[in-house]
């Protein structure tokens, strides 16, 4: 942003816990209970799809996806015939950022950016991202990306290395959480931004893993509230104010539509045979979904085939409802990177991205970890098969195969759609079962707030004196 002293006199600390509600705040919430007390509770509007960078865009910016172009955690770029997720380059999000406004308001304002997404390249001064290293040999190296570039250097001597196997995958748990939460505090403490964004993924885990019914959630919640607390009466008591965000509520999974075998069965979606595995072929493909969770972006390249799709979808069970241009309009989606079509699950449903139809055919990846190869999102991720007898052998044995220098797969990922418990997209029947905004100042209280409306209650801890 400027590399001129800050010059603002309060800081702001915004917290983003993923997967929050109001009906998860209880006596297993002390500390963010207390910043309740102190300040006030809302409940937000989410924005549409309920997804992680639809809403961190939404947040950011204040605009829906037609006007900041984030219509889900990835899309079909029809300029590469590619199906990419999980981007970084801060320049896909369209319209000015917070932090962008904040400093031509206030020259000299600076910004931390931790672990929110589209990271890379943003403009503020201090940010830092997972960032993994692929050497050519195919090896994938667990690493961070910063912004100054030692800034990831000190982080890790202080700290310790970055629990990267923790933030996502099998073993995604409290640690990730834990190590941002002090990087959070290290970077506010040694550089005191005017703006600090945290990221806190916890809550995200078990809550697809098990599903929000599941007894063992309220443990989750006191640990990301332990993580989450410590940071907030270290940076209170240094004279910062604090916003806590969330981005969706979690809604216990039902069922699952597998909407590309769908498309492919009806001869519309197209596929390669290669090396013996079959590969979605996008561009030759007369329509197919990207799946992202409870919503589809279905595209149809030939207008003759539009209604052809739309009665097809809008048959099949568990979708509850298919976007046109003009639904698209009313639901704010109407962005070029949205599909031609936009398919809604049912209630408790979610799509998975699954289009082989036999499971011996499967691409190589689909059983690993590979969160930018798949063309789709797939939250079996977060488990390991259970059909396999002995999975710390197999990964012991697949460790020792990559440290004598041999290739390996590491291909412990289930295909099992039905062991997801736990899904969002929908926008939530219940503001109890949605995102949430927490403030410290009482003076900024309101009852239910847009969730586009978050980048100008940021603004608005500023121009208060």
């Amino acid at each position: 942003m400027s590399q001129t002293p800050a010059s603002l006199k309060t800081p702001l600390v915004v917290i983003n816990i993923v997967g929050l509600t109001p009906a998860l705040l209880g006596d297993q919430t002390p500390h963010l209970n207390a910043l309740i007390r102190d300040g006030f509770l809302a409940t937000l509007a989410g924005v549409f799809p309920a997804v992680t960078c639809t809403a961190q865009a939404s947040m950011l910016t204040g605009r829906t996806p037609a006007g900041h172009g984030i219509v889900g955690n990835g899309w079909y770029f029809r300029d590469l015939a590619e199906v990419l997720f999980w981007r970084q380059n801060n320049a896909l999000v369209e319209g000015e950022k917070v932090w962008q406004t904040l400093a031509r308001r206030q020259p000299g304002a600076t910004c931390a950016k931790l672990f929110w997404w589209y990271n890379m390249y943003s403009g503020v001064d201090w940010s830092v991202t997972p960032r993994p290293i692929y050497p050519a040999d195919g090896r994938k190296i667990p690493a961070l990306y910063s912004q100054p570039e030692d800034l990831e250097t000190g982080l890790t001597q202080r700290l310790g290395p970055f629990p990267f196997f923790h933030f996502w995958g099998p073993k995604a748990d409290i640690l990730s959480s834990r190590w941002i939460g002090a990087c959070a505090l290290d970077v506010f403490t040694r550089q005191r931004p005017d703006l600090t964004l945290v990221y806190l993924p916890h809550l995200d885990y078990n809550l697809q893993r098990l599903g929000p019914q599941d007894p063992a959630i309220r443990g989750d919640v006191a640990a990301v509230d332990a993580v989450a607390g410590g940071l907030i009466e270290a940076v209170r008591a240094a004279g910062a104010r604090v916003l806590v965000v969330s981005e969706y509520g979690i809604e216990q999974a039902t069922g699952v539509v597998h909407i590309n075998r769908v498309l492919r069965t009806a001869g519309l979606l197209a596929v390669r045979d290669t090396l013996g595995w079959e590969m979605l072929d996008p561009g030759a493909s007369r329509a197919f979904a990207v799946a992202d969770h409870q919503v589809a972006h279905v595209y149809v390249p030939a207008h003759r085939d539009l209604s052809q799709v739309r009665r097809l979808l809008e048959g099949t069970p568990g979708i509850e409802q298919v976007l046109g241009e003009a639904e698209k309009h009313v639901w704010g989606l109407d962005h070029p990177r949205s599909g031609e079509l936009v398919a809604v699950a049912e209630p408790g449903h979610w799509f998975s991205y699954y289009y082989w139809q036999d499971d011996g055919r499967a691409p190589d990846f689909a059983r690993t970890v590979d969160i930018h190869r798949k063309p789709g999102y797939d939250p079996a991720e977060l488990f390991v098969d259970p059909t396999i007898p002995f999975p710390r052998l197999k990964v012991a044995w697949r460790l020792l195969q990559k440290r004598l220098g041999q290739r390996m797969l590491m291909d412990l990922i289930p295909l099992d759609a039905s062991l997801v418990k736990g899904t969002h997209g929908r926008l939530p029947s219940d503001p109890d079962q949605g995102p949430l905004v927490i403030g410290s100042e009482r003076a900024l209280a309101t009852d239910r707030l847009p969730m586009t409306g978050v980048r100008d209650l940021i603004l608005r801890h500023y121009l208060r004196r």
